[in-house]
């Protein structure tokens, strides 16, 4: 079968290699065999694929996996032959509050990820896929889904009529778009382009703000939320948080879920205390929070954006085309093609 690793990780991008081995071991005791049909590109996979964060000689690529059982082992009673089913970030954290705080146990990066045809891991390891999904939308639903769903829903408690402000076109934020828009909340986001910002409108977003051409874009998306919104989705980190201060209401809650500028720098405390705002930090979430989001989805009357998809073996140019900031929402693979 096919897969794909990260043979040199000292040579980034370059060092990505695809591979002919052996298929998996048919399932043991409270494990499944998945034929792994798509994945899907996120920031956090570009970071070991590039060599910014280290990984091992050979590990295999990729957090995101949705695919169909084609055997399952003793005392599995999940998962049948037969049913679509979505890999989880963080494999170890069934349940409850958070209880992990690295990747050593995330697929893809601390263990080997779902850049290949078939893989033979516990069923503990899934859920199910929504009712009605493609593999390559249900590929989404790992990382950039359940950061969208658990920044919105399960810390910030949105609500309808609720506001929330959401930073850039990437994954996160085109989903957050799609779920807060579904549950009933007003929203704003913003981009450096144009061209994305009138894609964020014909999905359905109340403001728009470009933040190239605005560099007080907090002060004017509370201006336009008469006083603050209620929830941030926060990517950029240190560079954009003063500026989502800025924006959120007395009161108002700020998550973040990336730091796409950089992993340190200066915060306006003065200004996040006297506003009151709750300001929490998340990776993913939980294989409960994966099922609760799963059974939301079934509810909700999108589908995700998907921009553009790329050959299991193209898996490097998929990357570089992330590098290159053109996409907006999901890059998916296709292991079809």
């Amino acid at each position: 079968m096919k897969q794909v690793e990260i043979a040199s990780p000292e040579q980034g991008l370059n060092g990505i290699k695809v591979t002919d081995v052996a298929p998996p071991p048919e399932p043991q005791a409270g494990e499944i065999m998945v034929q792994v049909m798509a994945s899907s590109l996120n920031y956090h996979d570009y970071g070991v694929a590039s060599g910014v964060m280290k990984s091992s000689p050979g590990r295999i690529l990729m957090s995101d996996g949705a695919g169909v059982v084609k055997a399952v082992g003793e005392g599995v009673t999940a998962f049948a032959p037969g049913d679509n089913v979505v890999s989880v970030f963080f494999p170890d954290w069934q349940t409850g509050g958070p209880t992990v705080g690295d990747f050593s146990r995330t697929p893809g990066d601390g263990i080997d990820g779902y850049a290949r045809e078939y893989v033979t891991l516990p069923a503990s390891y899934f859920t199910r896929a929504p009712q009605g999904w493609s593999h390559i939308e249900s590929a989404t639903i790992t990382t950039a889904g359940m950061t969208a769903w658990r920044a919105l829903v399960v810390e910030g408690q949105l609500k309808a009529g609720d506001t929330v402000l959401l930073l850039g076109t990437g994954g996160v934020s085109v989903y957050a778009l799609q779920i807060a828009k579904a549950m009933g909340a007003t929203v704003a986001i913003t981009s450096s382009s144009d061209e994305k910002l009138e894609k964020a409108r014909a999905m359905g977003a109340d403001f728009t703000v470009n933040y190239k051409t605005d560099e007080q874009w907090g002060k004017t998306v509370a201006q336009w939320s008469g006083g603050g919104v209620d929830h941030i989705v926060e990517v950029g980190g240190p560079a954009t948080l003063g500026q989502s201060i800025k924006a959120a209401r007395v009161g108002g809650s700020i998550v973040l879920i990336g730091v796409l500028t950089g992993i340190g720098g200066e915060i306006p405390t003065a200004m996040l205390m006297r506003k009151q705002i709750k300001l929490t930090g998340v990776i993913v979430g939980s294989h409960k929070e994966q099922q609760d989001f799963v059974r939301a989805l079934e509810n909700m009357a999108f589908s995700p954006v998907i921009d553009k998809s790329f050959a299991l073996d193209e898996l490097a140019d998929a990357f570089r085309y992330e590098e290159s900031g053109q996409h907006f929402g999901k890059i998916a693979v296709d292991y079809s093609k």
